[in-house]
C-alpha cells in the first residue's frame, strides 16, 4: 500500500515512526554531539515542510548561540534576534511556549526582527522551546520562504519532532558527559601513572622517602612553574629513554567504561 492511499492517521503514525528512526540513526552514526546536532538541524527542516531552514538555540554561559543549522540563512536570522535581545527563537526558550510568525512583512510583533528577516528571505517562522530533562535548554527555529507556511499539519509535525528531538538531546548530551568524564579519568590516570614512576626514580636516586621524593618534584614544579606531570614526565623520559606510557590494564578499564555508556 502506497503511502498515498493511506489514511491520514496512519500516514502521521508512519511519518513520526520514518522521524524516530531517522533521529535514532543520527544519534547512533554521529561521532559527537556537534555532528548529532547539526543531523538533526537537517531532519527538521526536511521532515517538517519543504524550503525550510532551521536553526537550533541553546544557552552557552548563560548567552543564546547557534549550536546547529541545516544552512547560513538560519544562523542568520538567529544571529539577528541575538543581536536584538528579542525574536521567536528567544522568546520560546524563555518562555517554553510555540511562536509563530505568519508574515514578516507586517512586522507586527517584533518590527525591526520581522524586517530584517525579511530581507534575508524569511517570509514565516516558527520557533518552538528543546527540553533535556524536564528543564528549557533551548529552541528548535524553523523558517520559510513563503507566507503563513506553518498551518496546522507542518505545525504538529514540528511539535512532533520537537518532543522527539528534546528526548535524542537529553540522551546525547549526557553521553557527552560521559565521554568528557572517561577523557578526565584517562587524563588523571596517566598522569597518576607517571608521578608514581618518577617517583620510584628519585626515591632511588635519593635514597628517600616517598614523600620526601614527593616533596623534591613539587618543588621543581613550583621553583620552575611547570606543571608536576610535566616535571615527572621529564625525568622519566631522561632514564628511560622515551615518553611515559600510560598502564594497559588502566586504558583497559577505562575502554569497558566506554562500551558501558554507549550502551
Amino acid at each position: 500500500m502506497v503511502r498515498e492511499h493511506l489514511p491520514e492517521e496512519l500516514k502521521d503514525e508512519e511519518l513520526k515512526d520514518e522521524e524516530l528512526k531517522e533521529l535514532h540513526d543520527a544519534l547512533i552514526n554521529t561521532e559527537n554531539v556537534e555532528q548529532f546536532l547539526h543531523e538533526m538541524a537537517v531532519l527538521a527542516a526536511r521532515l517538517v515542510g519543504g524550503d525550510l531552514s532551521c536553526g537550533m538555540t541553546m544557552r552557552s554561559n548563560g548567552r543564546p548561540v547557534t549550536v546547529a543549522c541545516s544552512d547560513p540563512v538560519a544562523a542568520t536570522v538567529d544571529a539577528v534576534q541575538y543581536e536584538l535581545g528579542n525574536g521567536p527563537c528567544l522568546h520560546a526558550m524563555r518562555g517554553g511556549h510555540v511562536v509563530r510568525i505568519e508574515d514578516t512583512a507586517d512586522k507586527a510583533r517584533w518590527p525591526e526582527f520581522e524586517q530584517r528577516a525579511a530581507s534575508h528571505g524569511i517570509r514565516s517562522c516558527l520557533a518552538l522551546p528543546l527540553r533535556s530533562e524536564g528543564k528549557r535548554i533551548g529552541a528548535l527555529n524553523l523558517y520559510a520562504r513563503g507566507t503563513s507556511a506553518f498551518g496546522t499539519a507542518e505545525a504538529q509535525r514540528a511539535a512532533d519532532f520537537a518532543e522527539n528531538a528534546s528526548g535524542a538531546l537529553t540522551l546525547a548530551i549526557r553521553l557527552a558527559s560521559h565521554a568528557a568524564l572517561i577523557e578526565q579519568l584517562r587524563s588523571s590516570l596517566a598522569s597518576r601513572t607517571v608521578i608514581d614512576q618518577a617517583l620510584g626514580i628519585v626515591m632511588a636516586r635519593e635514597q628517600c622517602t616517598q614523600a620526601r621524593a614527593f616533596a623534591i618534584l613539587r618543588s621543581a614544579s613550583q621553583n620552575s612553574n611547570v606543571k608536576l606531570r610535566d616535571i615527572a614526565s621529564a625525568i622519566v623520559t631522561r632514564v628511560s629513554g622515551e615518553p611515559p606510557q600510560p598502564s594497559p590494564a588502566f586504558d583497559d578499564e577505562l575502554d569497558e567504561l566506554s562500551a558501558i555508556g554507549a550502551r
